[in-house]
């Protein structure tokens, strides 16, 4: 470089200006002709020039022809004048390749430049042989004005120089003196890293020393060197050039994910980099198609990297890891190279020497990238070297692995174990050392006679190995999970003088192993057996009945009613506390040889054993009812619970488990449609009622479609005159096969399968529209009421509030003529938020009836908060004999007037009943004494004779 620099400097190559003869001094070592030559493009062979003015002043014109194989070639012109009285020899050079203003895009990668020089006069300038460049040596005779026409093999002509002979001769020594320093240190380096890669093994090495080949291989084709080994034609070196540019981006890639260690950090990282380099790879099918775009891509792509590795360079670094930090000085060296390097493609450097400069710095990125691998590399040590034995590896090994050493000296009989093995059980240093018998004491005793046995085998056998795990007890009476490893090691005559192995604590994963198998099997919530265990259980009961015929189980299947509605009020925590409750309840029930389980949701299974005779079995099944309905305290308030219970007995036809739950199931499923809190035992019967109820249910959906449904109207009487005052809504189905279905049967399927919202629905449409149609048409009708029932289901669903508000807008009705009836159990389920509801049906203008009052557990504080202006009082206080009924009805009736309430009671048949009544101060009456459910028809006509009977 230094003497490169030299002579450029001494040659001071001088600007020469364009169409102007170029005067040629004696002294100036080169001169630039690169702004002294004029273009021109022709559409044929040949070109006419005109020369410039000689001494005489006369003005020439000469033609050329092409000699070159383009149709239509480019050519150059540029004037020559020898003002001296000396002749001159020169040397145009045109070089193939030059860095500077290369470009970025489409890059210019290198080619033959002029094809051929004609001179105005003289001799045509001679070729000189040049890998490099297209050098031609001209004669200035003296005083002489010489016009050159160049034709040229590319569109440009990026530099142009004339040269002294000598001076050009030394500049290109001096360049080869430096170009071969740089050649040797980057193939050296080369070499180096591989050799380090095959001794050390470590990704890094492969990765550094294939980056340093790339830039050798570039060197060697920047250099000229690729052309002096292999036979290239001048200039026809630019796939070359590209592939070695494309090869250094790929193999930098590789290099930044090997030494960063990428894929340790996410595994994305991996991805990308694995997709970047496809697409790197692909770069060198495009270049045997187009070099200019692969070089182009490549050299955008090391300007990507240079960014993007620096952000990730920082980004680790500041995590604190110490390759990206080690990694910091090389890569602000190579950011600055890049820099540079963008300048000169750009043309804003274009001196001779910032080329050689960019090469040589790129062979020092590469060193300081090795010297930054091997310190690295070599930091860690004598472990790091790779340079130890197979003992030292398995005792690496094990130290690694944490294991406990196991070693049990044959001959002297004494076991020797690591400090880790005391330490875990709590015992002082040495406590398990000394001879095999006392490890039996430790041992748990189901473990000690299997121990003993293979250390006696494994000493007669003299081969095998122990695999074994077993217990220990540890120093505060706890046992410990521990598995054992070893092998015998034989002495010279061939008997087991010691075994050693390991010790790993393994209590943890036993235990896992226990809590998972139990949990197989088990409920999560209470604890209890699950569905497969319970069937296994019951399997094991059935093998043991056909053994013994007096222990024949009984299947207990229990469903808690409406427990939906507990979990929807209270809270998913609630039901889950309320289901342990119960199960404890079950629990205490059992004696030992009986099975309790949780199936699903609310739904227990209990297999009786210890009772045999049906009476027995009754009574349990009685006890089972009653734990269940006893008050559940939670909090300040009491959870009352019913539950529809099923029973199935083993009666030795059944061959599967399976058998005997679905009878149970059966049971349960008759139970529930009998309205719940029923214990029901299976018989072959109900199996053709469940398949009744299942047609019941599909002909119900139906039914409302076909018009099958009808609303009939039973008359509520004033006591006092016996006048019609109102009317219940009673819905009524007329089956086209079955006749008339009496609602206690479809009711419950409608509750079942969800159409209660809809039948409810129905019902209270057709009721307030007949009923506003008697306060039009029927004399006095503008005074009577109408009484529907409200369901369950209806009172949950947040749009009974709007069905009601619309049914009264449509059919204008007064202010409480239309009264919703709900029972005193549904309202208890939910105080709360029936209280809520009511009181918004309240301020829409329905009146409010609490129906069959006095059958459920109501609470005397809520009964004051309702909003209810009704009380019904159930038909069972009107029947049967004794003081205690009449003291009950008379209090009811007293309670309701003092609440402000009417009092409307069912069941009114005889006229001593009427006249108990009327005695207690009741209101209303309801009964087959004063009509039965009708027709609006038949209502209309009983009201017309009623009123003629008046008249």
């Amino acid at each position: 470089m230094v003497v490169c620099a030299l002579v450029l400097a001494a040659a001071g190559i001088a600007p020469a200006h364009a169409l102007e003869p170029v005067s040629v001094p004696v002294e100036t070592l080169a001169l630039d002709l690169s702004n002294a030559i004029e273009y021109r493009r022709e559409s044929t062979e040949t070109i006419q020039v005109s020369t410039a003015p000689g001494p005489d002043g006369i003005v020439r014109r000469i033609e050329v022809r092409s000699r070159g194989t383009e149709a239509n070639p480019t050519w150059v012109v540029f004037h020559l004048a020898n003002n001296t009285d000396q002749q001159l020899d020169r040397l145009i050079v045109a070089p193939h390749f030059r860095l500077a203003g290369s470009g970025l895009l489409w890059p210019d990668l290198g080619a033959s430049r002029i094809a051929a020089i004609t001179p105005s006069q003289g001799f045509a300038p001679e070729r000189q042989p040049s890998q490099d460049a297209d050098v031609f040596l001209v004669t200035l005779d003296p005083g002489s004005v010489v016009t050159f026409v160049a034709e040229l093999r590319t569109r440009d002509l990026p530099q142009v120089t004339l040269w002294q002979p000598n001076a050009y001769k030394d500049s290109v020594n001096a360049y080869t003196l430096y170009r071969g320093i740089v050649l040797g240190i980057a193939g050296l380096l080369a070499l180096f890293l591989t050799i380090l890669f095959v001794v050390k093994g470590s990704m890094m090495f492969p990765a550094t020393a294939a980056l340093a080949w790339a830039v050798l291989a570039y060197l060697c084709i920047d250099f000229g060197f690729w052309n002096k080994v292999f036979h290239v034609e001048a200039g026809a070196d630019q796939l070359y050039r590209a592939g070695s540019e494309v090869m250094i981006a790929v193999t930098l890639v590789i290099f930044l994910y090997a030494y960063l260690n990428l894929n340790r950090w996410h595994v994305r990282y991996s991805h990308v980099v694995l997709m970047t380099l496809l697409a790197l790879s692909a770069l060198f099918g495009v270049a045997v198609y187009d070099p200019s775009i692969a070089a182009g891509i490549a050299r955008m792509v090391l300007a990507g990297l240079g960014v993007l590795g620096f952000v990730l360079i920082i980004a680790m670094s500041l995590r604190g890891y110490d390759r990206a930090i080690m990694l910091i000085p090389t890569w602000l060296l190579f950011i600055a190279w890049l820099a540079g390097t963008g300048l000169t493609l750009s043309g804003e450097l274009v001196n001779d020497l910032v080329q050689p400069a960019l090469a040589g710095g790129l062979v020092l990125l590469v060193l300081l990238l090795g010297f930054t691998v091997m310190q690295h590399a070599f930091a860690g040590g004598s472990i790091a070297d790779g340079l130890i034995n197979d003992a030292e590896r398995r005792a690496l090994a094990l130290t690694g692995a944490g294991d406990i050493i196991w070693d049990w000296d044959v001959t002297r009989d004494r076991i020797y174990t690591s400090a880790e093995a005391e330490e875990s059980l709590g015992f002082k240093r040495g406590a398990l050392e000394g001879p095999a018998r006392d490890w039996l004491e430790v041992l748990h005793p189901q473990d000690r006679d299997r121990f003993k046995a293979t250390l006696d085998a494994v000493v007669e056998v003299r081969r095998g190995r122990l695999a074994q795990t077993f217990r220990l007890r540890a120093k505060d009476g706890h046992y410990q999970w521990f598995r054992l490893r070893a092998r015998p090691i034989l002495g010279n005559d061939g008997e087991v003088i010691r075994c050693v192995g390991t010790l790993l604590d393994v209590t943890d994963a036993k235990t896992a192993q226990e809590r998972l198998l139990h949990d197989a099997v088990h409920d999560n919530l209470t604890g209890l057996p699950n569905r497969e265990l319970f069937l296994d259980r019951l399997s094991a009961a059935m093998t043991r009945a056909q053994a013994d015929a007096a222990a024949r189980p009984a299947v207990f299947l229990i469903d808690i009613d409406r427990f939906r509605q507990v979990n929807e009020s209270l809270g998913l925590s609630v039901g889950d506390s309320i289901l342990l409750t119960v199960a404890r309840r079950l629990g205490r029930l059992l004696k030992p040889l009986d099975s309790l389980a949780r199936l699903e949701g609310d739904h227990f299974a209990i297999i009786l054993v210890s009772e045999q005779t049906p009476e027995r079995v009754a009574a349990f099944a009685d006890a089972v009812r009653r734990a269940i309905r006893a008050a559940i305290a939670f909090g300040e308030r009491e959870i009352f619970l019913t539950a529809s219970i099923g029973i199935a007995m083993y009666d030795r036809e059944q061959r599967e488990p399976d058998d005997i739950v679905k009878n149970a199931e059966v049971a349960v499923a008759f139970a529930k449609r009998l309205g719940g809190d029923r214990i029901e035992t299976f018989r072959p019967s109900l199996r053709i009622a469940a398949g009744d109820a299942l047609t019941l249910e599909a002909d119900l959906r139906k039914a409302l479609e076909r018009d099958e449904m009808k609303v009939y109207y039973q008359p509520i009487v004033r006591i006092e005159d016996r006048s019609v005052a109102g009317f219940e809504a009673l819905l009524r189905w007329d089956h086209p096969k079955r006749g008339r279905i009496p609602p206690t049967d479809f009711i419950p399927a409608a509750e079942r399968s969800g159409l209660i919202v809809q039948l409810g629905l129905f019902v209270l449409e057709r009721a307030a529209k007949q009923l506003d149609a008697w306060h039009q048409s029927l004399p006095g009708g503008d005074k009577l009421f109408m009484s529907v029932n409200v369901s369950s289901r209806q009172l949950l669903r947040h749009d009974l509030i709007n069905d009601v508000k619309a049914v009264l807008a449509r059919a204008s009705l007064p202010k409480g003529a239309l009264k919703l009836e709900l029972t005193e159990s549904l309202v208890m389920e939910n105080p709360e938020f029936a209280t809520q509801v009511l009181a918004r049906l309240k301020e829409l203008g329905a009146g409010l009836a609490l129906d069959d009052f006095g059958t459920g557990f109501s609470s005397l504080a809520y009964l004051q908060r309702l909003p209810v202006d009704t009380l019904k009082i159930d038909q069972s206080f009107l029947k049967g004999n004794g003081r205690n009924r009449l003291v009950i009805l008379k209090s009811i009736i007293t309670l309701a007037h003092d609440l402000g309430m009417d009092v409307v009671a069912e069941g009114a048949e005889t006229d001593a009943e009427a006249a108990e009544l009327a005695g207690f101060g009741a209101d209303y009456a309801q009964g087959y004494l004063y009509g039965q459910a009708m027709t609006a028809d038949d209502v209309k006509k009983m009201m017309e004779k009623a009123q003629k009977a008046r008249a």
